[in-house]
């Protein structure tokens, strides 16, 4: 199922004050300058396995080209905000099929809009959505990084191990929490 967009649209309560602030939306070429802007941040660099730091000219143009190909193995959107008044880039969020209908989800924030709820809003709205008919999707974040092991678990991921993954920004394996949420 190919999914253009999706709209958050979680009930304001306590845990989430302004549930419904951002959209999904796939990438378009004219967010390269934000891209560049917020994964150059070596804060968002370290917390990935991929973005370099610092982020070589014309990263960011790749990355978009790479997310808009037909036949790509990830699928990736934009957290926008611009409908709510925000940012029109707050963060991007991926998931990378994987065989046996299973995913990998994988999400930043950029530092400005960091501990405002709106990865956990990402995050339920894509597994809400299921787009690519998952029945398991990980999930793996640095165990420097609680947050993001917060936003998994509070939306119903186990955590199954710890690994170890290669970061580029850092040019080092660093201790990984490897978590699991079965649809």
């Amino acid at each position: 199922m190919t999914l253009d967009m999706i709209s958050t649209t979680l009930p304001a309560t306590e845990a989430h004050p302004a549930g419904g602030r951002l959209v999904l939306r796939p990438v378009r070429k004219s967010d390269a300058g934000l891209f560049a802007m917020y994964a150059g941040d070596r804060r968002v660099a370290e917390g990935t396995r991929g973005i370099p730091h610092p982020l070589p000219p014309g990263a960011a143009e790749a990355f978009v080209t790479r997310s808009t190909a037909e036949g790509r193995s990830e699928d990736v959107w934009v957290m926008d905000g611009s409908a709510s008044g925000l940012s029109e880039v707050l963060g991007v969020i991926s998931l990378k099929r994987m065989d046996r209908d299973q995913s990998e989800i994988a999400y930043w924030v950029a530092p400005a809009f960091w501990n405002a709820g709106f990865a956990s809003e990402a995050v339920r709205a894509l597994i809400e959505a299921n787009p690519q008919g998952s029945r398991t999707i990980f999930a793996e974040v640095f165990q420097d990084n609680p947050q993001s092991a917060r936003v998994l678990t509070n939306c119903g991921f186990e955590y199954i191990g710890d690994a170890e993954a290669f970061s580029v920004a850092r040019n080092a394996r660093v201790p990984t929490w490897t978590y699991l949420r079965r649809l």
